[in-house]
């Protein structure tokens, strides 16, 4: 969803105007009129202030995404390599078990 449909979408349910969302936001009226236009684009910091002002909550926070998979396979290649490197010890290299591997 665009930033500017949802600044419309909560001003909208909380039956406020832009008046009174600048009032509460203490974001000028004529900001939100470019955010909800979309002659401009908030900030995250912003767009969760004018949440916050309509009485809502909003987790913009970006979530890593994690192969563990794609991981588990990394890690096992440089564990392979590392193997083949000059010994100076006197046991193989081990390693936990990981998700969705098998040895």
């Amino acid at each position: 969803m665009r930033a500017s449909s949802l600044i419309v979408r909560l001003r909208r349910k909380s039956g406020y105007t832009q008046a009174e969302l600048a009032r509460r936001s203490g974001i000028p009226r004529t900001a939100i009129n470019a955010y909800e236009r979309g002659n401009r684009t908030p900030t995250s910091a912003t767009l969760a202030r004018l949440a916050e002002a309509c009485r809502h909550t909003l987790d913009a926070s970006p979530r890593p995404t994690i192969d563990e998979s794609a991981n588990a396979r990394a890690l096992e290649r440089v564990l392979d390599l590392a193997e083949m490197l000059p010994r100076r010890r006197r046991r193989r290299l081990s390693f936990p078990p990981l998700p969705g591997h098998c040895s």
